[in-house]
């Protein structure tokens, strides 16, 4: 017999994965980017280019709009396109919006990040929510001043 504490505990936690859950994708997608040196309204409206940049380290951020992390994730690439405007791209694509590309990109959740560097090799990517600082880290590993 599951007690009362028990089914707090599982109801708690499927209440904290759902959002995660929700943000899975599983579908072929199209992307819309925009590049460091746009706006974040633009940043996050987009018009279609080719990721990676040529010739900079580039962050990719694939998300959506809808989904709790992927909201979670945008003020930060706001800041850190204006940031590293002219020396590294950060591009938000989302692709519910935008469908077509997530096989380019092997995307299977949301939100996830992709760093690149300047020769447009794929050097890491992660998973989830990623912290301003911890993105910082990334870029300066891969030269960024």
């Amino acid at each position: 017999m599951i007690t009362k504490k028990v089914a707090f505990l599982m109801l708690v936690l499927s209440l904290m994965v759902m959002p995660l859950t929700a943000c899975s994708q599983g579908e072929q997608v199209k992307s819309e980017v925009k590049t460091s040196s746009l706006s974040t309204a633009d940043l996050i409206s987009g018009a279609p280019q080719d990721v990676p940049i040529p010739g900079m380290v580039t962050m990719v951020d694939i998300g959506a709009h809808s989904c709790v992390p992927c909201k979670m994730m945008l003020p930060v690439i706001g800041e850190l396109s204006r940031e590293y405007e002219g020396r590294a791209a950060i591009v938000f694509i989302d692709i519910w919006e935008h469908k077509a590309e997530a096989k380019k990109y092997a995307i299977t959740s949301i939100p996830t990040q992709i760093f690149y560097d300047a020769e447009g090799k794929e050097r890491y990517r992660h998973v989830g929510f990623f912290d301003k600082e911890s993105i910082v880290a990334k870029l300066t590993e891969l030269g960024v001043e």
